[in-house]
């Protein structure tokens, strides 16, 4: 330890934080520069406190009321968790707002040293300006990943312990997992179900339809040689509901009861990364900025608007552009039983880009912005 020149705290000499540097003399974080960022931003309550009530707090609170509603009026509130509450807490919320918080921590380490009047004293002690940087990568890290992941596991723990005990499709309970032909002859054996419940394209076989006035069993009816409505034979009805399970069948199929564990590892992965997007280019940015209230601000703009934007239109003669957002890359790698970030009504708006392409883009990002982060930090006035 040497005692600090302006008659302050005494500080800890480079050598005592072990080597700063590695065989071929390039500037490498130590374990205790990591342990020192990550313990200074843990520090600061107000923003730990924050990501926790967004990364951990929001999902568990609004799972918990489902849990209750459901416990007290079980006919009225369904089942707490389920597929479509996975899908629409891990695409719709996790994804977003896993990425602002990240980014938001991020920024703050990136710009904390300036914001606070510490920068001039860690460049005293004569380490590495590109190792301090760095450590700030793993240190950040740990803090957000560690917080979406607990999010994300309570996620699924309610919707797969408090799913629903059977499917329901169109409002109709159906076999959960059925092949094409399975589904088909169920639908076979429960006809009037499916014609009358069931949503199809186009007319069905022997123009069969469904009898569904009030006061009624609803029945398969068909038209008669006059024009009039008359029960529709045993063989018209399987053969109807067949043709409809046919056409729902790729619907169908995208139902369940709760996820699966391969849908829940490559969902968590895929919110890790969205995370880790999101604190490397805030990283980058806050330390290009050099405060962080304005590097924020634009990482939301990036998240909340100019993304959505670029998934959701195709501008003409900007194609390329639209492809180099990194919101776009990441959607891309969005797993295929999820519904699509950021809306679409059902339909893929995602613009046609290959995998590779979508790895080459995320990449750049993370080493641009590291790049441009780290060579404002060295070149900085102290």
């Amino acid at each position: 330890m040497t005692a600090a020149s302006d008659g302050g705290a005494p500080t800890a000499s480079p050598s005592a934080l072990g080597p700063t540097r590695d065989r071929r003399g390039s500037p490498i974080p130590t374990f205790s520069m990591i342990a020192t960022r990550f313990m200074e931003l843990r520090r600061r309550r107000g923003l730990m406190i924050t990501l926790v009530l967004v990364t951990i707090g929001f999902p568990t609170v609004f799972l918990a009321i489902r849990l209750l509603l459901h416990a007290v009026a079980p006919k009225t509130y369904g089942p707490a968790g389920g597929y479509d509450i996975y899908t629409a807490m891990s695409a719709g919320v996790l994804y977003t707002f896993g990425f602002i918080v990240a980014a938001t921590l991020g920024c703050t380490a990136g710009s904390v040293d300036l914001a606070e009047g510490m920068f001039r004293h860690l460049v005293i002690t004569g380490r590495s300006r590109l190792a301090l940087y760095l450590a700030r990568i793993p240190a950040g890290l740990a803090i957000i990943g560690s917080l979406v992941a607990i999010g994300f596991a309570i996620v699924c723990a309610v919707c797969v312990y408090a799913a629903p005990s059977k499917l329901s499709y169109n409002g109709v309970t159906v076999p959960a997992g059925l092949s094409q032909s399975g589904l088909q002859t169920w639908a076979a054996d429960n006809a009037a179900t499916v014609v009358c419940n069931f949503s199809y394209d186009g007319s069905i076989a022997g123009n069969v339809g469904c009898d569904n006035r009030p006061g009624q069993p609803p029945s398969v009816v068909t038209q008669g040689p006059t024009g009039q409505l008359v029960p529709a034979s045993a063989s018209q009805a399987k053969a109807a509901a067949t043709q409809i399970a046919q056409q729902d069948y790729q619907q169908y199929k995208r139902q369940f009861r709760y996820p699966s564990n391969s849908l829940m590892i490559k969902t968590g992965l895929w919110l890790e990364l969205e995370a880790t997007v999101g604190f490397i280019v805030g990283l980058g940015l806050g330390s290009l900025l050099g405060q962080r209230t304005t590097a924020v601000i634009l990482m939301i703009v990036l998240e909340v608007i100019l993304t959505p934007i670029a998934v959701r239109s195709r501008i003409p003669h900007f194609i390329n552009a639209q492809r180099g957002i990194v919101g776009v890359a990441t959607g891309h790698l969005e797993p295929g039983q999820l519904p699509l970030a950021f809306g679409g009504g059902g339909r893929d708006y995602r613009l046609t880009e290959s995998t590779t392409t979508a790895i080459c883009v995320i990449l750049a990002w993370l080493i641009g912005w590291t790049i441009l982060g780290s060579w404002r930090m060295m070149t900085r006035d102290a």
